[in-house]
């Protein structure tokens, strides 16, 4: 029998959790367990499998799911994702996907992402990051193809609420070598009960250091659009420029039903520019960023 960890709402809601993982030979694999209840109080479970090429929803039922957040575990039909790895076992739906995955340490953040805005009663989405990097090891076979993340890494958020933003942009990146690091940006619109307002939220890893950008700290969005953004902190501004994107299409909330249609690439060439003052920190180009915009009418 599944279980709902401190989920008991009757209302429309929503939780999922994004794994993503790449390694030194430019092969990525996401994965987002997640679960849904509709107005009308029916839970469901799915399991969407991201690939640089192709995208794969897989749905279950509510007894298929067990999920606790703190120890990390999520457990969807024969597959678990928990703080020590992952362990899949699909063959449904044209998909075959067997394989474990082991995790190194997280790289957690000092403070929630959200900041106050975690407190604010009605928000529509609530975004959280588990880890914004750690290592990884094992081999995944994802219909016939051996995939060896060996010596790979991994990234880990999650995202719960009603419904997705109307309008967002979303974009992360981890990288290795001598000038090592790791970055989400996230800017959306938020509507409140009474008014609303369109924000952002952004961590920099970088030499060992976090920036946090946010509107909470009076981050200003500058410009976004499917190109990309350009916020500004202060003296601090983070340029992310999409150069080239390979979408896939996913399903994402709508009042806890995934009814809407998303496109993410999750192997996107895009170029990061981060200033302080007129001083460039760092410009790092990445083939293997993931990059999102979504905007309703």
């Amino acid at each position: 029998m599944g279980f709902f960890c401190g989920t008991n709402r009757t209302g429309p809601y929503f939780e999922g959790w994004y794994f993503k993982h790449q390694n030194p030979q430019g092969q990525n694999l996401a994965l987002i367990p997640a679960f849904h209840t509709d107005r009308g109080g029916h839970r469901t479970a799915s399991l969407q499998v991201i690939s640089r090429d192709q995208a794969w929803w897989l749905e279950y039922p509510e007894t298929q799911l067990q999920v606790s957040r703190r120890p990390l575990h999520i457990q969807v039909g024969q597959s678990h994702f928990d703080s020590q790895g992952i362990g899949l076992h699909i063959q449904r739906d044209g998909l075959s996907l067997c394989g474990r995955l082991h995790y190194g340490p997280f790289t957690a953040l000092r403070s929630d992402i959200m900041g106050p805005f975690r407190f604010f009663a009605g928000m529509q989405c609530a975004h959280g990051v588990i880890s914004m990097g750690h290592s990884l090891s094992g081999t995944l076979e994802l219909n016939g193809e051996r995939l060896d993340f060996s010596d790979g890494t991994g990234y880990i958020e999650t995202d719960r609420g009603r419904s997705f933003p109307r309008k967002y942009l979303w974009t992360q990146c981890t990288w290795g070598g001598t000038e090592s690091g790791s970055l989400m940006l996230a800017a959306a619109t938020v509507p409140l009960p009474v008014g609303g307002f369109t924000g952002c939220i952004c961590s920099v890893l970088y030499r060992g250091r976090e920036y946090r950008l946010a509107t909470y700290r009076g981050a200003q969005i500058k410009v976004w659009s499917p190109s990309g953004a350009v916020i500004r902190q202060g003296k601090y501004r983070l340029e992310a420029q999409l150069l080239n994107q390979r979408r896939q299409a996913l399903r994402a909330p709508v009042e806890g039903r995934m009814e809407r249609t998303i496109h993410e690439s999750l192997c996107a060439k895009v170029c990061y520019r981060f200033w302080h003052g007129k001083d460039l920190l760092f410009q790092h180009t990445d083939e293997n960023a993931s990059f999102e915009y979504s905007s309703q009418s």
